[in-house]
């Protein structure tokens, strides 16, 4: 009986790549406990049916690592396989240690992630995965092409942010000009198989052997319809599923024939990707820059969401992760460095680690995000606050270590006080310092003794006594002194405010010493113990009682609390700065809910009670107090925003200093009502401006100003509020506004006549995911925001604004001394200088990195601009004496030979490029 031959597989045969995976959110719509209960009872399944032979291998970890320590913890005798099944390919781990989102974090975070998710793969045994996988972040950074080609990642797979073309595979061309292959996934992005083959959002439906080849044949030539190269992909990995064995036994029984003229081989998506690179010349459409496209048309079926409301939900989350950025990248590390070249201390690598793996963990897209339940962000409270004490204790133990290390003794009556600068460039202005003066030093009081001042002096390397301006005062504030041999001693400080003008150098410190003011000769009822400490008051910088002014700028304050501002250098002037904008919000962490009936409230009619808090020649400040009448909530079963109106206070501290071009701004709101979005508005004059500049992860990108023509047609409205790291300016070549702020993601550049830069400092909603609604991301009280206006010349330079939002983020930072302290801190006989800086940059670069790597240095920077920059680095000698200094990549591999390092170093930056350079 002869039996019926199959049908040979015609000449078109394709091999697709299965790759069996899960895509794993820490967080989300459940805690991260309550996740990790579901992922050991996923990897243990996986890891058994891998050892039984039920599934071939290898396991794609989400392209994440930290899956397998949060899995580890729960499982650490399953340690050895994890090893094993890393070693020999069953597990393919990385690149990243947790899939972030690339909007909300720095371009070092998004660096240092990969670092940690590759070595923690290769801790394992592993090669790391050089997939770019970037499933499901919610649009993509233009800088992220650039970033991939420095770890040696040669191509992208990609869905949020791009709309789909002809074909499933594009060029993404980044910032610089780095060209990355990557696919598009299908309809459903990364979800596709689950939802068209496995079924997964049709609850009630169970595997049929007949309807499930059906499926997989109908995805099959959806897949080869769209893919113009021969590779295929089928990624098996939804979110949070476990795989599916009936699936997954009926794709590998099938064998190519006529019928199904494929070859399905278990892969990974490195092999995919190779696959992809080596066809990548029969790939002829371009995207270029940021991919930030909304979700198209509605008839177009595509799930594609960008999801662009993340950037201003829970807005304390941002300001959290820009403050401990700030504490590693420009302060913790780079001061390290400096401790450890002139004091010979042990670079803290082990304390960093420790820091920047807390931090990372709260980059996850849907923690960092803000769209998560409360109980997740109420976790990440605790993570911050642990990469917070970390760094910041490591800065002050730094500065103190070389505070300490200055010769001298510091006697009865003195106050050594160490001040730095994490800028790269030298500042010279006008600062602020908060002394703590001890309490057992002399006061002096005016006219028959009103109110007590501490009496002193103080004085700069060179023992110039510098004049200061008296600010603030805070008495018998209880401090403690630590002594590894002692029990914790309490004493009292008096600490008090001054503005004082000084000179810093660039990435350095410089010693002061404030000296306890003489003692009078003559004391008594009326005649004071201590000597009086003062300095010219006036003129100050205050013209009126509403109004202040500098060399530069001039400032009027308006009935209604608004700012005009004239710009002395180009005789323009600027009306209803600070105008504050407040609409309803009927979303949610994802997206700000524009409502139909919605009431605009603008601060242009309101009275504002404006009092003169400083005066004098270095500094003035003007405190401005608005109170908004607002609906208390937005009523859901009417769909308007509530009749009963609540009072919620703005309190602003406008402060100008004595040869500054920006005005400095601290908001305080006092937030008691729920369902709205507050804005601050800018008007920029710039009316003939069709764009304007934003900052983003290692690029200043250039956007068009309004929506787009189209806009009312997508399935996914678009928004005006982009992204933005620290700055966004808008010019029409002659005059404009830049508005530098730390920790506000959301910014925009309306499409109005007078061209106002908006900038969103919150958004209050009660939707959380898969529940009826919780409190916390209404987030009721107080918060605070501070931001910079700096009206622009001509066009903006955007080395001059990067620089400006690191300051903004930085400030300056101190460490005192007093006698009983310096045997404390003084543990070795090395001398430093009373001043000493690390580097000097000049040029158009900005430095986005300086820190230990092992046992050599590493300096990272980036070109803002179009064209070439030239830039020069002048090294403190201990930096570059005796020392190699070589090209590396991101993941430190030499790209180039050594040569002998020199005091200056001369640099030639590509446009957008990003370069490294390690010192051995």
């Amino acid at each position: 009986m002869k039996t019926k031959a199959s049908k040979k597989p015609s000449a078109k045969l394709r091999k697709v790549h299965y790759v069996l995976s899960t895509h794993w959110d820490r967080e989300w719509y459940q805690t991260f406990q309550d996740y990790r209960r579901r992922l050991v009872n996923l990897l243990d399944r996986q890891l058994d049916d891998i050892e039984r032979g039920a599934v071939k291998g290898p396991f794609t970890t989400d392209g994440q690592a930290i899956i397998l320590a949060d899995y580890l913890e729960i499982r650490p005798e399953r340690r050895a396989q994890i090893e094993q099944y890393a070693t020999s390919g069953k597990l393919n781990i990385g690149p990243w240690y947790v899939l972030p989102d690339e909007w909300l974090v720095s371009g070092e975070s998004i660096i240092r992630n990969l670092r940690l998710g590759r070595e923690i793969a290769r801790a394992y045994g592993g090669k790391p995965s050089s997939a770019g996988f970037v499933c499901d972040l919610f649009g993509h950074i233009s800088q992220l092409p650039q970033i991939a080609k420095g770890f040696g990642i040669g191509a992208g797979l990609i869905w949020r942010g791009l709309e789909p073309r002809k074909t499933a595979h594009i060029l993404w061309r980044g910032a610089d000009g780095t060209e990355l292959p990557c696919y598009r996934f299908g309809r459903a992005g990364y979800c596709d198989y689950s939802w068209d083959v496995r079924r997964n959002t049709e609850y009630r439906v169970t595997f049929d052997k007949k309807q499930a080849l059906a499926d997989i044949k109908a995805f099959l030539a959806k897949e080869a319809a769209r893919t113009a190269i021969p590779p295929m992909i089928v990624f098996d990995g939804g979110d949070h599923l476990e795989h599916d064995l009936d699936h997954y036994r009926l794709l590998f029984s099938q064998k190519p024939s006529e019928d199904f003229p494929y070859e399905i081989i278990h892969s990974t998506l490195d092999a995919y990707l190779d696959d992809v690179i080596a066809h990548a010349g029969k790939i002829t459409e371009v995207v270029e820059g940021e991919l930030r496209e909304p979700g198209g048309l509605p008839g177009d079926q595509d799930q594609q969401w960008l999801i662009p409301g993340v950037l201003s939900s829970r807005v304390w989350i941002k300001q959290a992760n820009a403050e401990c950025q700030t504490l590693l990248c420009q302060w913790a590390e780079p001061l390290s460095v400096l401790d450890s070249l002139l004091t010979g201390a042990p670079a803290p690598h082990g304390y960093l680690d420790v820091a920047w793996r807390w931090l990372l963990q709260n980059h996850p897209h849907d923690s960092i995000c803000g769209c998560s339940i409360d109980e997740v962000h109420e976790d990440m409270k605790y993570r911050f606050a642990q990469a917070r004490q970390i760094a910041s204790a490591q800065v002050d133990e730094s500065l103190l270590s070389l505070a300490a290390s200055v010769p001298g003794d510091i006697h009865t009556g003195e106050l050594r006080v160490l001040v730095a600068n994490s800028l790269p460039r030298a500042v010279d202005e006008v600062v602020t310092l908060v002394l703590s003066i001890p309490a057992e030093w002399g006061t002096y009081q005016e006219f028959f003794g009103f109110e007590p001042k501490p009496a002193f002096h103080i004085y700069d390397t060179a023992g110039k006594e510098l004049p200061y301006q008296l600010l603030a005062k805070d008495m018998g504030r209880t401090k403690r002194r630590i002594n590894p041999i002692k029990y914790p001693e309490a004493y009292k400080t008096n600490d008090i405010t001054v503005a004082v003008r000084l000179k810093l150098p660039a990435l350095g410190y410089t010693t002061l010493t404030v000296k306890e003011g003489a003692k009078s000769e003559q004391s008594g009822p009326i005649v004071p113990a201590t000597l009086p400490t003062r300095h010219r008051l006036a003129p100050g910088l205050a013209t009126s009682e509403r109004s202040m002014a500098n060399d530069h700028l001039s400032i009027v304050i308006e009935n209604n609390g608004t700012l005009t501002l004239t710009d002395k250098r180009t005789s323009h002037t600027y009306e209803r700065l600070m105008t504050f904008e407040d609409s309803a919000d009927i979303g949610d962490g994802w997206f700000h809910g524009q409502a139909v009936n919605d009431q605009r409230f603008v601060t242009s009619a309101t009275n504002a009670d404006i009092a003169l808090v400083q005066d004098g020649p270095l500094l003035s400040c003007f405190r401005i107090r608005i109170q908004m009448n607002l609906p208390e909530e937005f009523v859901q079963d009417k769909w308007i925003r509530s009749e009963k109106l609540t009072p919620v206070v703005i309190d602003n501290l406008v402060t100008l200093r004595a040869g500054s071009k920006r005005i400095e701004i601290t908001t305080s709101v006092d937030n008691q009502v729920r369902d709205h979005r507050l804005r601050v508005l800018f008007p920029s004059s710039a009316t003939k401006a069709q764009s304007y500049l934003a900052d983003g992860a290692f690029d200043v990108v250039e956007r068009k100003i309004g929506l787009p023509e189209n806009h009312y047609l997508d399935r996914e409205l678009p928004v005006e509020g982009t992204p933005q790291q620290t700055w966004t300016a808008v010019t029409d070549g002659n005059q404009g506004l830049a508005v530098v702020s730390n920790g506000l993601m959301e910014s925009a550049v309306r499409d109005l006549d007078d061209r106002p830069i908006a900038l969103t400092l919150f958004r209050s909603t009660r939707r959380t995911v898969l529940t009826d609604g919780q409190p916390e991301g209404q987030i009721q009280g107080r918060m605070s925001f501070k931001y910079w206006i700096m009206p622009q010349e001509g066009h903006p330079n955007r080395r001059a604004l990067c620089e400006a939002g690191q300051q903004l983020a930085t400030d300056l930072r101190t460490v005192q001394l007093t006698t009983p302290d310096l045997p404390i801190y003084r543990k070795s006989k090395v001398q430093v200088k009373p001043t000493d800086s690390l580097i000097n940059l000049k040029g158009a670069a900005i430095l986005s990195s300086l820190r230990s790597v092992g046992e050599a240095i590493e300096i990272r920077l980036f070109n803002p601009n179009t064209r070439k920059a030239s830039t020069t680095l002048e090294l403190a000698e201990r930096l570059w004496k005796n020392r190699k200094v070589t090209q590396v990549n991101l993941e430190s591999a030499p790209q180039g030979p050594s040569k002998k390092a020199t005091s200056q170093l001369k640099l030639s930056l590509k446009p957008k490029e990003i370069v490294t350079l390690r010192f051995n």
